[in-house]
C-alpha cells in the first residue's frame, strides 16, 4: 500500500474569490501546509503543489490547489494522481458543503457529490466515486436564497470569527484519516 497521499483542495482560483464559503478546500490545505511547513509551487498539472510529511516517517502528503475553476477541478486532479501513480483510494478532495451546517466536519468514501460540480468533474476525470471527501459545513443560505450565490459570497463576520475552527477541524480530520483511517475519523468528527 502506498504511503503518499493527494489531498486537493477544491476552490476558484484569484483574490476576489479567496475568502468566499467555495474556496474553504484551499484554505483548509493552506493550514495543512502551514502545519508541514510546506511552500505551494506551480506544478504543469495545472495546480499549485506543497509536499511534505504530516510527521518524520509519516505518509508523504501532496497538497493541492487546482489553478482553474472549481468545475474543472477534475483534470488538475487526475493528473496529479497520474504523476504521483496514486489510484483514487489515495485521493482526498476537501471541499465546502451546504448540506452541513456551518462549522461541522464531515467525512466519507465514494458517493455522490451533491451538486457539487467540482466533485463530479473529479468523479469524471478520475473514473470513480471511490475517493475520499473531507466535507466543510458551510450551511445553505437563508430562506430561498440561491445556493451557487451564497457559496460564492465571503463567509459573513460572525462565521469569520469561527472559521479558523472550522479549517483547524477539517485539517485535523485530514490528518486523522490519513493516519488512522476512515473509521476512526468518523468516529472522532461525527459524534462531536
Amino acid at each position: 500500500m502506498s504511503d503518499t497521499w493527494l489531498v486537493v483542495g477544491l476552490g476558484n482560483p484569484g483574490p476576489g474569490y479567496s475568502r468566499n464559503r467555495h474556496n474553504v478546500g484551499f484554505m483548509v490545505v493552506e493550514e495543512l501546509a502551514s502545519r508541514m511547513s510546506a511552500t505551494f509551487k506551480t506544478h504543469k498539472a495545472k495546480a499549485l503543489v506543497a509536499t511534505g510529511r504530516l510527521a518524520v516517517g509519516g505518509p508523504k502528503i501532496i497538497l493541492a490547489k487546482p489553478s482553474v475553476f472549481m468545475n474543472l477541478s477534475g483534470g488538475p486532479t487526475a493528473s496529479l494522481a497520474k504523476f504521483y501513480n496514486l489510484t483514487a483510494d489515495h485521493v482526498i478532495a476537501i471541499h465546502d458543503e451546504i448540506d452541513i451546517p456551518f462549522d461541522t466536519v464531515k467525512l466519507k468514501l465514494g458517493g455522490g457529490e451533491g451538486g457539487h460540480n467540482g466533485l463530479r468533474d473529479i468523479s469524471r476525470a478520475l473514473g470513480t466515486k471511490d475517493y475520499y471527501r473531507v466535507r466543510a459545513g458551510v450551511g445553505r443560505p437563508p430562506g430561498r436564497a440561491d445556493a451557487a450565490s451564497h457559496v460564492l459570497r465571503d463567509f459573513s463576520s460572525t462565521e469569520a470569527k469561527t472559521l479558523p475552527f472550522l479549517l483547524d477541524a477539517a485539517s485535523d480530520a485530514t490528518e486523522m484519516l490519513v493516519a488512522e483511517g476512515l473509521l476512526a475519523a468518523q468516529e472522532k468528527f461525527h459524534t462531536s
